[in-house]
């Protein structure tokens, strides 16, 4: 593992180990808890799996929870349940709210937990309310890391997230064989919960900005005559590319919009740079952009893959996208 320090309280990369090569590095296996097996949740609790840590999952779906069995992983009914015996939970739900709830709400996972349990936060958050949570947690006790991810599910499945964690450096230290079974980097932002929440909302400010721009692309190219798997291929090797319009654009192109990210989790995150922003910093990319999700999600859109904001814009431009029947 290479950690690389460019100053005190500056920002520390530290770049996990492959699979294998943590296999043989790791000596403790902590008893895990993951709570939420969306797209994120779910690489994360196989990749625990895969590593060896005893995982038990919660989550609302009979089918998720069923497969996660079948993968040689454990089900509880409740997150009191799946915490009771875990020394980390790992919570994967959509918002605040959510994290509320499956934590402190009935059947929540606090009152169940051990004293001194490790709680990581990997929900995408306002940083104030990440801050709060973190707050709450070690006033019952536990422990807290403040920890949102990026990389979506493909290397959320292989164990290659970014993580971007912030808390007590002992508190992270104590997870870190863990947290490197999901994490191909992991960047530790500072002892204070909140700040991997303020990159994270950064991270997504870019991510949210970049789809809308893939989107008006593609669009304007189909207006004008464009063959969109050239104009992918030509744009991928050249200097507008983005990781966004990479990995969104092909989406575009085979006209596949299963749902790996919502529209409406871009509802939810660009909401919360615009919201945290306020009137102290401008954001107007940041404004359009969450203009045009909001829309996509108003017209029916909200649960279809977010590169679907393309095909409104194509609906408004006159044009047919590939998959695309009305």
């Amino acid at each position: 593992m290479q950690v690389v320090q460019t100053g005190r309280g500056a920002v520390r990369g530290v770049t996990g180990l492959r699979p294998e090569s943590r296999r043989n590095a790791m000596s403790t296996k902590l008893n895990a808890c993951v709570i939420g097996l969306g797209s994120i949740g779910w690489g994360a609790a196989v990749s625990l799996l895969r590593e060896g840590f005893p995982t038990v999952a919660v989550d609302i779906r009979e089918e998720a929870l069923a497969k996660f069995v079948a993968e040689g992983g454990r089900r509880a009914a409740t997150p009191a349940e799946g915490a009771a015996e875990a020394d980390l939970v790992m919570v994967f739900v959509v918002n605040a709210a959510q994290t509320e709830t499956v934590l402190f709400g009935e059947n929540g996972a606090v009152a169940a937990a051990k004293p001194g349990t490790t709680f990581v936060i990997c929900v995408t958050m306002p940083p104030s309310a990440m801050s709060d949570i973190c707050a709450r947690l070690e006033a019952a006790g536990m422990k807290a890391i403040d920890a949102p991810t990026s990389g979506g599910s493909g290397k959320a499945a292989s164990g290659e997230t970014t993580l971007m964690a912030s808390g007590p450096d002992a508190v992270l230290d104590g997870v870190m064989p863990a947290l490197e079974a999901m994490s191909g980097r992991i960047y530790r932002l500072g002892d204070t919960c909140g700040a991997g929440s303020r990159v994270k909302m950064i991270n997504q400010l870019l991510a949210g900005v970049h789809i809308a721009a893939m989107a008006e692309a593609m669009t304007l190219g189909a207006k004008m005559g464009v063959d969109l798997g050239t104009l992918y291929e030509v744009i991928t090797g050249s200097a507008g590319n983005s990781w966004m319009f990479e990995n969104r654009g092909a989406h575009v192109v085979n006209g596949d919009y299963t749902p790996h990210s919502a529209v409406d989790i871009f509802v939810k995150d660009l909401g919360i740079v615009v919201s945290e922003a306020g009137d102290g910093c401008p954001t107007p990319l940041s404004d359009t952009a969450l203009a045009l999700f909001k829309e996509a999600s108003a017209a029916g859109m909200g649960r279809e893959d977010d590169a679907a904001v393309a095909k409104l814009l194509a609906k408004k431009a006159g044009v047919k996208l590939p998959g695309v029947e009305d």
